[in-house]
């Protein structure tokens, strides 16, 4: 097995990447009042000089009331913002790099005192009006992203946000449209959105979506039980326009399904034909919930990654919390100074290196 299959060059459409690592979407929350920094621009830069294939932002949210959860979760509309955003962009383009925005709205999910917590079966539910104005509102973000300079986009349409609250039967009790007892119909919303989006960037632009099994308020749900719901879920998203699916799993190494030990990136990529991400513990022994409970954990060898990138189980891989505690890690993967990388600190979470 070679280290060669991460730093091979990728094509999508308009997207020329120059190796296959991605960055992966982290919440920093600082964003003053919702305006990215000077200290934000200079912490992307630094990826991108140290030959991160792609750099994907922290969730960035739309212009609807509840978007976001934290003050300082970076906005993605209004002058202020976007203009914080065009000097990110600028500067990691200076640097050698390529990114897109998360574009993100956090639905139900409350975690501070000024946005407390939601019970979500006291939630209100959103009128076809509120729905019709997020999906505009998403496409409007879209259309910024592609005019601000951005080389791609990603939606959030995982972890339990607003988009798979749509996808999840718990909170998609709706008898609308936007309802239904099967993912496909739960689907619907999701759809209309990345069509929206589609509008607003034109075909050559890409499109990514994450997506999860898991759910934060569920670590052990699961929205396709089968290779079949899978298929419902995912193709009428691809259709719709998503090109890359970005795979969300806490460790990327567990089997999706009985049958096979394909990983969930894996699995969408043979549905599909798309190409797709895999993400979940790249590089470090333990996965991202001991972080959140304040635990560090080891660095981890590339073998089964590569093993499983060289059967073509999927086309990019995005690496998060060892990307966090240290810029250079691509850098020193590529070079094979594989004894010089750290362990994750679960300091690093405060901090903006």
């Amino acid at each position: 097995m070679s280290i060669d299959v991460l730093f091979s060059p990728f094509s999508y459409k308009s997207l020329q990447l120059k190796n296959r690592v991605v960055m992966a979407p982290m919440t920093r929350g600082q964003s003053d009042n919702g305006v990215p920094t000077q200290q934000i621009t200079e912490y992307y830069a630094r990826r991108a000089a140290s030959d991160v294939g792609l750099i994907l932002s922290e969730g960035t949210v739309i212009n609807r009331p509840g978007s976001k959860n934290v003050q300082n979760i970076p906005d993605f509309y209004g002058v202020e913002a976007l203009n914080g955003w065009k000097k990110v962009i600028d500067a990691v383009h200076a640097n050698g790099g390529k990114m897109g925005p998360q574009i993100w709205h956090v639905g139900e999910i409350r975690s501070s005192e000024d946005y407390p917590l939601v019970d979500m079966e006291k939630a209100s539910t959103m009128t076809l009006e509120d729905i019709q104005d997020t999906i505009a509102q998403f496409a409007v973000s879209a259309k910024s992203a592609k005019d601000l300079g951005f080389d791609v986009l990603e939606i959030h349409g995982a972890h339990g946000y607003l988009i798979d609250q749509f996808f999840w039967e718990v909170t998609n009790t709706r008898t609308d449209e936007y309802g239904g007892k099967t993912l496909k119909e739960r689907t619907k919303f999701a759809v209309d959105i990345v069509k929206a989006m589609r509008f607003a960037v034109g075909e050559d632009f890409t499109i990514i979506i994450r997506l999860s099994q898991w759910k934060q308020q569920d670590f052990k749900s699961r929205l396709a039980i089968t290779p079949v719901e899978m298929e419902e879920w995912l193709l009428p998203l691809k259709e719709a326009g998503v090109d890359i699916f970005h795979c969300s799993q806490r460790r990327f190494w567990e089997p999706e399904f009985d049958e096979s030990d394909l990983n969930f990136a894996g699995w969408a990529k043979k549905i599909t034909g798309q190409p797709t991400i895999t993400v979940g513990s790249v590089g470090l022994e333990g996965d991202f919930i001991g972080a959140f409970q304040g635990q560090g954990t080891g660095k981890a060898d590339l073998s089964e990654l590569i093993r499983r990138q060289e059967r073509g189980d999927f086309d990019l891989v995005a690496v998060g919390r060892a990307l966090l505690q240290d810029p250079n890690w691509v850098k020193k993967v590529k070079e094979g100074n594989t004894d010089e990388l750290l362990n994750f600190s679960v300091e690093s979470l405060g901090v903006l290196y």
